[in-house]
């Protein structure tokens, strides 16, 4: 004959956790939907889980650049200094970027010869610029030649318009 000890009364919070343990199954029992989808692939490293995988410096510092608003900056300065690839070796001993405004890129000539032929070749260089250089947002460039010395400037030179004021 088994031995029929009384079960103790059961509470009501105890009576309510076991029929909801019958009406809708045990919790650890059952598999949850979602955790097929959260299981990496094979190959992945688990440790991680999706999308947690180490990347390359050059993912990363592209995404910083991109992220800060550095990638024009970073074009510019690129383009400053890839003027010899851009211009050819010979152009390039006779002319340097000075400056970038306002989307204008601004070059010094050696003379007003060279700064002519730079323009002559204008189209050239837009073009190079353009297919290689689009972050940089180069619409013109300025070709400038030597300046003319002035004498309006030195020891013997005086302010205002000098001697023509006298005649009027």
């Amino acid at each position: 004959m088994p031995d029929e000890t009384p079960m103790p009364p059961l509470s009501e919070s105890r009576s309510v956790y076991l029929r909801f343990k019958r009406v809708f199954g045990d919790a650890s029992a059952t598999v949850r939907p979602n955790a097929r989808k959260n299981r990496a692939p094979a190959g992945e490293s688990v440790p991680y889980g999706l999308g947690r995988d180490p990347k390359g410096i050059s993912s990363v510092m592209d995404a910083l650049t991109n992220d800060l608003g550095w990638s024009g900056s970073l074009a510019k300065s690129d383009l400053m200094l890839a003027w010899r690839e851009i211009a050819g070796d010979e152009t390039a001993e006779h002319s340097h970027p000075t400056e970038i405004t306002d989307s204008v890129l601004s070059v010094q000539c050696d003379s007003t010869a060279w700064a002519t032929q730079l323009r002559l070749m204008r189209s050239m260089i837009m073009t190079r610029i353009a297919n290689e250089y689009p972050e940089a947002g180069i619409q013109s460039i300025r070709f400038l030649a030597p300046d003319a010395p002035s004498w309006k400037r030195g020891s013997r030179s005086i302010p205002g318009r000098g001697p023509r004021d006298t005649y009027g």
